[in-house]
């Protein structure tokens, strides 16, 4: 996950106390007009580094995989703080994130600016220095007071990203798609091994099922996803229409499942139009209807059936999926 190591960001008030302090120390190491330069060039060098720190650690979202990308624009919550630290104007997104990156990378650049021009100054005489050092210090606490907000903010999208569970946007991956209790979730924890994890977003009060299975030495992801792919556009609010966005660049096939009994308690022509609805979104993406409880109806036009609950035609309609992937790994060129 690429967002799982980003350090803790610190507040504009722990960066200015933590430079001073550092400063403070270096300054009672020497004494007269060395005493100042020192303390100014420590307390510049504390402030640029930690701040280049915070933006740089952060991975280029121009260079990001469009399913982290989606995916972290549909849950950072960027809002401007209020002054009690609860939320305001929520506004969102990477372009916001981005944006604050932006102030904290110049404050680091500031800050090295303001170090080396009130060294410039200094004149060796220990009362002067002392003068433009407190000068020097209280532009430098400005700049990062003037970044306050964005701290904020990078703090509190780390927060929410850091946690994600992995899903590997590389690995060719199986979305399962339906209505609730046609039987997707039984389908996936019989394709994978009992330890398939649940993934918890804050987009979904269901979790993600995130599973894994093998064929022919490559690793494929099978991803179950209830409270997004099992009703229609119109019933998600707006995170949740994103997210299925960022999936639509994670999918590599959909298998979607339907029921033709009826015994999940929702009609089959209703589950027909949230399969058409779901290839519109993903519409470069192979979808694969699934009828399920074939035991019980087979009532329904699908490219394959099976029972998960007699075991009967499961790994069939794996194999499928499969197929529908059509992953090709990568060869080493075996040049001349």
């Amino acid at each position: 996950m690429i967002f799982e190591h980003l350090p803790t960001t610190p507040t504009s008030e722990e960066l200015i106390d933590t430079a001073f302090s550092r400063a403070a120390r270096a300054g009672r190491a020497k004494s007269g007009a060395e005493a100042q330069q020192s303390m100014l060039q420590t307390a510049s060098n504390v402030l640029s580094d930690n701040l280049g720190n915070v933006a740089t650690e952060w991975p280029d979202f121009r260079e990001v995989d469009p399913f982290y990308y989606e995916l972290a624009d549909a849950i950072v919550d960027v809002s401007e703080p209020r002054s009690d630290g609860s939320p305001d104007h929520p506004s969102g997104g990477v372009d916001e994130l981005r944006q604050s990156l932006s102030e904290i990378q110049w404050a680091s650049r500031k800050t090295k600016e303001i170090g080396r021009e009130y060294q410039g100054k200094l004149t060796g005489d220990a009362d002067t220095d002392r003068k433009f050092r407190k000068q020097g210090f209280a532009r430098l606490a400005d700049v990062v007071e003037e970044v306050d907000e964005d701290l904020a903010r990078v703090g509190q999208a780390r927060n929410d990203l850091r946690d994600l569970p992995d899903i590997d946007a590389a690995e060719p991956t199986i979305v399962v798609a339906g209505y609730p209790n046609v039987g997707k979730s039984s389908f996936v924890n019989a394709v994978t091994n009992a330890s398939n994890e649940i993934a918890e977003y804050p987009f979904t009060t269901k979790g993600v099922r995130v599973g894994h299975f093998e064929r022919e030495r490559i690793r494929y992801q099978i991803v179950d996803t209830p409270g997004l792919l099992d009703r229609p556009a119109d019933e998600r609010n707006d995170i949740e229409n994103q997210a299925v966005s960022a999936l639509t660049h994670l999918a590599d096939a959909i298998l979607f499942v339907v029921d033709a009994s009826g015994y999940c308690g929702y009609p089959l022509d209703a589950q027909l139009e949230l399969r058409d609805d779901i290839a519109e979104q993903f519409d470069d993406v192979p979808v694969l209807t699934v009828a399920n409880k074939s035991d019980l109806s087979t009532d329904v036009d699908a490219d394959a059936y099976m029972s998960v609950e007699n075991g009967e035609n499961v790994d069939e309609v794996l194999d499928a999926a499969v197929e529908a992937v059509g992953y090709e790994p990568e060869l080493p060129f075996d040049g001349e």
